[in-house]
């Protein structure tokens, strides 16, 4: 079964893009510090889960947290889902691979690579 995620550029406090997994009626949510596509390893920050709406949101973030756009949208499908790492095989507009994010369980930091098929 396939869910929708989308990864949303956001200009606040400082640039970064948000990737959220539709999980259910909520989104699964990092903060990632450099494009999704960059070619490295990059790091992510576990935030809060969102609202699904932002599926398919564009526009100013409440509060005066600046603004979203849609950077890249799509398909997913779940490889492995554990307490310390997540795979999924992406297909979007943009990507089209295997997308990882791996916690280290030391520092609780998260790591976010991407390979193309």
């Amino acid at each position: 079964m396939t869910a929708r995620f989308v990864i949303l550029t956001h200009d606040h406090p400082e640039l970064h893009w948000d990737f959220m997994l539709e999980c259910g009626e909520k989104l699964r949510t990092w903060r990632l510090i450099e494009e999704p596509d960059s070619g490295g390893t990059t790091l992510a920050t576990l935030l809060p889960d969102h609202r699904i709406e932002y599926l398919d949101y564009e526009g100013p973030v409440s509060g005066n947290r600046g603004t979203v756009t849609r950077w890249d949208t799509g398909r997913f499908e779940w490889i492995v889902e554990k307490a310390d790492q997540t795979e999924i095989s992406l297909l979007g507009d943009r990507l089209d691979g295997v997308a990882r994010l791996t916690r280290d369980m030391e520092s609780d930091e998260w790591r976010f690579d991407f390979r193309e098929r």
